[in-house]
């Protein structure tokens, strides 16, 4: 916030970059962020003006989403931290409400035998525990209700002070505006900045929001937990794009965001039709014939290793189908393979791809000179090893020398050209053939361990432990090709995300078929992937829990009725089927990340027309869906293989970045990305080189006569490191450095 303040005292005008290409404000955002001091100042004065005025904007814009993005973590620590002191308190009393309740059974049990004597039910209690006693039970009982019902929202009084050291500030430096759903909420920020006086107003609550108990009880005057209230719906407003910034990346209007609608008939990617008659009565048609199939299936008993019994559906878990043979022929190619050194790998993959060639000067666009120092900084990104260390463990180049070619050629589209080019010559590798045609991938997230201000950051996921840490989310071909990969946060789902792979690169553009773990499934993703053209195909964990969807439920078969949870609303989708197409363009375009719209659109606690119009068409994709698996376990084997790729990566990305722990140390999200980037890219070329040399031993045994059966390959990965050497000293061939 104070860098925030000090970029504010600069009067620049709001629109000074309105009419610039954004590929050139990012060009010299970019070169502004490497120039030191002394090279700025060698700069011509036009040129050094205007890289300071875009870096002014673009910081401006970039630390106000630090800013929203901070507060969305302390809130949300916040109420995690509150949930916790909650479940604590009700295991702490654990022992007194099964004490408290027993002794309540105890004397009802009493009670009622005396009324069925036709004794003296006053002489139960008299003779019993006695009245004084039973007042007790009472009130323990009463205090034992009050913890059991008490929900977070009762503890976040304890995060005031915390608020109130950063609130003030952050309230006067972000250029909030609103939707008209929002004014309310609006007029509680000004009046939270202009200070409260009596009888702040409620209105910016949901009718049933919870807050409404809490602000009741607050003692008179003690506004405390009405700030609390305000400030934990601006992060909800800010979720779901009730509240925007005015010139922001990450939090703008959405609105503003989506091509124009005269521009939804240019799109090719369009899967769809742009009336919504014709589509709805094609899926209608699809649907019913699906539906009858399913009950036809359940009652002749042809659900592979399914049945569906008493209105639930039952699926027993594939099993392994390798190939007898497949092990031993894995360890014999692999023998066969050369032993070698991670910085000759990287060499010979460079000559046979020339991927160097992406790293292009920031500034002049020319590819990097300096080939074994660019090895060397990108090395120390993917063993995660940092640009000190590698001066040390290298024969070739100083901190300073890798840290001018890092600042000067290394970016994250600089990442992605390179591992484009690696990809594109890996699926020309005739071994890859064997694992796919590129048309089929699959995706999932890694955790990696942060360093520990990350607990501060709310960069904790349940699941991974008490520790902080962050996820690679990667998408890898059924090639094994690792073609996308991003860093997201461990507390986020992994669903909005899956679209962002597909469309960064041509290899996920020419995939038909995704596949996905059960975090990657809403039924907002599964819309979203078919309108673009893509089958997602998630492993759903609780298939049996999941309901149908149907036209008309009452016309579905008998004995698959009870599966069906609702009708399909068919006005809805009409009424929005022109932002439906905006959405979807939007998306194709590339103009912003598929990530960012559907999260906005997945927000609580406000739904739009918009974002129930996406989840019911995701829920006809989701039930075409959900029968075709039940039907086909071919579709379930190729999901799990397809996973099965996906998460054999993590262990080959465990081994590449052994150096801090494999803890990524990075404070900045760049720094971040750059590392994960690195690792991916590594793991792209160590793939291509095992790729490239298991087929070599192939064509070796084919003139030997020996022909090797493609289901056996098939089942043979490109993902071995052991003969590889990833550690020691990085020395380079001498006529090179």
């Amino acid at each position: 916030m104070d860098r925030l303040e000090y970029l504010h005292k600069f009067d620049l005008p709001a629109d000074l970059l309105d009419g610039v290409p954004a590929h050139r404000v990012t060009r010299l955002r970019r070169q502004g962020e490497r120039y030191y001091a002394d090279g700025m100042r060698d700069l011509p004065e036009g040129r050094r003006l205007a890289i300071l005025a875009v870096c002014t904007m673009e910081w401006r814009s970039s630390l106000a989403d630090v800013i929203v993005e901070t507060h969305d973590r302390i809130v949300g620590r916040l109420y995690r931290v509150s949930e916790r002191l909650c479940s604590t308190k009700i295991a702490d009393e654990k022992a007194a409400v099964r004490d408290t309740l027993k002794s309540f059974a105890e004397i009802g049990g009493a009670l009622l035998g005396a009324q069925d004597d036709g004794a003296s039910l006053d002489g139960i209690i008299t003779t019993g525990p006695g009245w004084e006693r039973f007042r007790t039970l009472v009130a323990t009982a009463s205090a034992l209700t009050n913890v059991l019902a008490a929900d977070p929202l009762s503890r976040v009084l304890d995060g005031y002070h915390r608020f109130r050291l950063y609130a003030p500030r952050m309230l006067r430096l972000l250029d909030m505006q609103a939707a008209p759903i929002a004014k309310p909420l609006l007029t509680a920020i000004a009046l939270l900045q202009s200070g409260i006086k009596s009888d702040p107003p409620m209105d910016f609550l949901r009718p049933n929001s919870k807050w409404h108990r809490h602000l009741r009880a607050a003692p008179a005057g003690d506004y405390r937990l009405w700030e609390i209230a305000v400030l934990f719906h601006i992060r909800d407003a800010f979720r779901s794009g009730d509240i925007w910034l005015a010139k922001s990346r990450r939090y703008g209007d959405l609105k503003q965001i989506l091509v124009p609608p005269q521009a939804i008939e240019q799109t090719a990617r369009f899967a769809v039709p742009l009336q919504p008659g014709e589509w709805l009565a094609e899926r209608r048609a699809r649907l019913d014939t699906q539906l009858k199939a399913l009950g036809r299936a359940a009652r002749t008993g042809t659900i592979p290793g399914g049945i569906i019994e008493n209105g639930k559906l039952h699926i027993d878990k594939l099993k392994a189908d390798t190939p007898e043979g497949t092990e031993d022929l894995v360890l014999d190619l692999y023998q066969q393979l050369p032993s070698t050194r991670i910085t000759d790998l990287l060499l010979e993959v460079d000559e046979r791809t020339g991927f160097s060639e992406a790293f292009t000067h920031l500034r002049t666009g020319v590819p990097c000179r300096d080939q074994i120092g660019l090895m060397n900084v990108l090395l120390a990104e993917g063993v995660n090893l940092g640009l000190r260390k590698m001066a040390a463990a290298t024969n070739t180049h100083s901190f300073w020398e890798l840290l001018r070619i890092a600042r000067w050629h290394v970016e994250g589209s600089a990442y992605d050209r390179a591992l484009a080019m690696i990809v594109e010559a890996h699926a020309a590798l005739p071994m890859s053939a064997f694992w796919g045609q590129g048309k089929s991938a699959s995706s999932d997230g890694q955790f990696f361990l942060a360093t520990e201000q990350g607990e501060a950051m709310n960069l904790i996921n349940a699941k991974y432990g008490n520790v902080p840490g962050l996820k690679g989310y990667s998408h890898v071909s059924d090639q094994y090709a690792p073609f996308a990969t991003q860093v997201i946060p461990a507390t986020v789902s992994e669903a909005p995300y899956i679209l962002d792979g597909l469309l960064m690169n041509d290899a996920g553009r020419r995939v038909r078929q995704h596949f996905a773990d059960t975090g990657g499934f809403t039924d907002h993703v599964f819309a979203a992937s078919s309108l673009l053209g893509y089958r997602f195909a998630p492993r759903i964990r609780d298939l049996s829990q999941k309901r149908l969807y149907a036209f008309t439920p009452n016309a579905t078969p008998a004995n698959v009725r009870a599966l069906v949870g609702g009708k399909i609303n068919e006005p809805l989708i009409e009424r929005n089927w022109p932002d439906i197409l905006r959405v979807t363009a939007t998306i194709a375009a590339g103009t912003v990340a598929p990530s960012q719209i559907l999260r906005k659109l997945a927000s609580y606690p406000r739904q739009n027309e918009l974002a129930l119009a996406l989840r019911e068409i995701g829920r006809i994709e989701r039930t075409l869906f959900m029968i075709d698996w039940i039907l086909d376990a071919g579709l379930q084997r190729q999901a799990q293989i397809g996973l099965n790729k996906g998460e054999a990566h993590h262990a080959l990305k465990r081994a590449i970045s052994f150096h801090r722990r494999g803890e990524i140390r990075d404070r900045s999200g760049e720094g971040q990305h750059y590392r994960i980037a690195g690792m991916n890219l590594l793991a792209a070329i160590i793939i291509f080189w095992n790729t490239m040399k298991l087929g070599e031993v192939v064509d070796r045994r084919a003139v030997d006569g020996i022909i090797i059966s493609p289901d056996l390959l098939a089942h043979v990965s490109p993902l071995g490191w052991e003969h590889i050497n990833l550690t020691g000293e990085y020395r380079w061939p001498k006529s090179l450095a």
